[in-house]
């Protein structure tokens, strides 16, 4: 199958699954993008990440691979570094860029380098609590960035380890639910206004950002919430002025161009009532599920995700002169 310039496209391989916390995200994803991609025309196939991997690609002649692993592994940059050692090309940004985005202090020391807004944070390893102890360090915090607190692991996606405390009395819990996930805690000032999450895609003229999508929950924006239907309310394109419409774009786009990615990319920010929109995280790996906000932001921007996705595919494969 010819791409819109002409080239020959060989097979697409859709990585999914992995070991991660993540992995039944990782398989919805991956089958939902092979069905989209099939339908644009191209030979697709899916496959896990073991020890055939590497065997399969050569023997499938893969010409392009999108890793649609979720967590470790899949967004930590490592099976990036191994596609780029044998010399295959993919979808999604490199592997130093994809570290930098899943170590999340990493991340906004480098949104805060940028001058995009995150919330104030500090990061405190699980081994410090039992030198310091525990109590005292939380007493520390709480005086330092105030209540109310989100807690979550330094690396890692879907909200898996994230707590928001209200209260201090609900401090230590929170701790023991992100330590199932991590070492180390990522600890941050929960800001209150609308939640969005804005896509970002690169194009012939740079990268452009999708509508935002708007979040309602009534309780935690968690993994059950995310990836199951009926617990969230959406609204895509989310319910902003055009001036903020706008706004949380540029700030989507900025920080897609600040930690250097490439390809798409999504970031999640809360809009307050007064000044500007806080960026939380970043992915370079977005979920593809039915429930995600990627396709959801591409639906309401009047496209069709065969197409979208076939162009990312397009994007992917170097120009051989």
């Amino acid at each position: 199958m010819s791409d819109s310039s002409g080239r020959r496209l060989g097979p697409v391989v859709v990585l999914a699954g992995g070991l991660s916390h993540e992995r039944d995200v990782s398989l919805r994803s991956g089958r939902r993008v092979a069905e989209a991609l099939r339908a644009a025309g191209l030979e697709v196939q899916l496959h896990d990440v073991d020890a055939d991997l590497l065997a399969f690609l050569r023997e499938t002649r893969t010409a392009v691979v999108w890793p649609l692993l979720h967590g470790a592994s899949g967004e930590d940059g490592s099976i990036r570094d191994v596609l780029d050692l044998v010399g295959l090309p993919y979808v999604g940004s490199g592997p130093r860029e994809s570290r930098a985005v899943w170590n999340k202090p990493v991340a906004k020391a480098a949104l805060l380098a940028a001058g995009i807004d995150t919330p104030a944070y500090v990061t405190l390893p699980q081994a410090l609590f039992r030198d310091l102890g525990a109590q005292a360090v939380l007493d520390a915090v709480v005086e330092r960035l105030g209540l109310p607190l989100v807690v979550k692991p330094v690396q890692g996606g879907s909200a898996l380890g994230v707590t928001r405390v209200e209260t201090a009395a609900e401090f230590p819990r929170a701790m023991v639910n992100c330590f199932a996930y991590g070492d180390t805690a990522l600890i941050e000032r929960a800001i209150d206004g609308i939640e969005l999450a804005v896509s970002v895609l690169d194009g012939p003229d740079g990268p452009e950002a999708l509508p935002a999508v708007e979040i309602v929950t009534e309780g935690a924006y968690d993994y059950d919430a995310r990836y199951n239907p009926g617990p969230v309310e959406y609204f895509a394109p989310a319910r902003l002025t055009p001036d903020q419409a706008a706004h949380v774009a540029d700030v989507a786009v900025r920080a897609h161009r600040a930690l250097g990615l490439r390809h798409l990319s999504r970031t999640d920010m809360i809009l307050p009532a007064d000044g500007p929109a806080s960026v939380l995280e970043i992915n370079v790996a977005p979920g593809m599920t039915e429930t995600s906000l990627l396709p959801q932001a591409v639906a309401a921007a009047g496209l069709e995700l065969p197409v979208v996705y076939r162009q990312l595919v397009e994007h992917a494969v170097p120009v051989r002169g």
